[in-house]
């Protein structure tokens, strides 16, 4: 999670760990990172949140906190795709990112974005097999980043593709594409806002 102020990250906490719960440890990061730039929460101007695709759990948590925040302080909801988090931490002059996030066995959340972060391919769940986005691939260079990745890799052996290993979603691209939005005054319904999970909830 990130603080932000106009176009500065002043406070910025991540922690990823198979350990870490949501649940036990979110409202105390947001109190952290607020009482370390000594803000209070009427400081705030705005709540973002990741809307998905991603854990159904974890969408469930950080949507009700952020839509429990939004409507105590009265302010506005914004909502940032969770693959274009991960595409903005590829900068290239040409060529295609695809972000891709771990589902179940082979299966990732992926989506299809341009040098310029404009989406090419719609967020789609799909099984990762040899010729998967050969029709990108022949194109010219895809970059592939997320938690998916490493599933691709083994199995892909085009020359065209390009791998960021061990990336995973930031607050830190998560607050530049949200000041953008909050510009535009592009928000969310606080009271009808759901995460997009893409998928139902399937229980182990």
């Amino acid at each position: 999670m990130s603080i932000g102020d106009g176009d500065f990250i002043i406070a910025h906490k991540e922690i990823n760990s198979k350990n870490f719960s949501h649940s036990e440890q979110l409202h105390s990061f947001i109190d952290e990172l607020l009482k370390q730039e000594s803000l209070i929460p009427k400081d705030l101007d705005a709540i973002s949140v990741s809307k998905g695709p991603g854990s159904y759990t974890g969408l469930r948590i950080g949507v009700s906190a952020a839509k429990g925040l939004a409507y105590a302080l009265d302010i506005p909801l914004i909502s940032v795709s969770t693959l274009l988090c991960l595409a903005k931490q590829v900068n290239i002059n040409e060529g295609l990112i695809v972000p891709m996030l771990d589902a179940r066995r082979m299966e990732v959340y992926s989506e299809v974005f341009d040098a310029n972060y404009n989406s090419k391919r719609e967020i789609k769940a799909e099984i990762l097999d040899e010729s998967s986005f050969k029709t990108e691939l022949n194109q010219g260079q895809v970059h592939f980043i997320g938690t998916g990745v490493e599933k691709f890799n083994a199995i892909c052996n085009h020359p065209n593709a390009i791998f960021h290993n061990k990336k995973l979603p930031s607050a830190k691209e998560q607050f530049f594409i949200a000041k953008r939005k909050f510009e535009d005054n592009d928000f969310e319904d606080v009271a009808y806002f759901e995460p997009f999970y893409l998928k139902d909830f399937v229980s182990n």
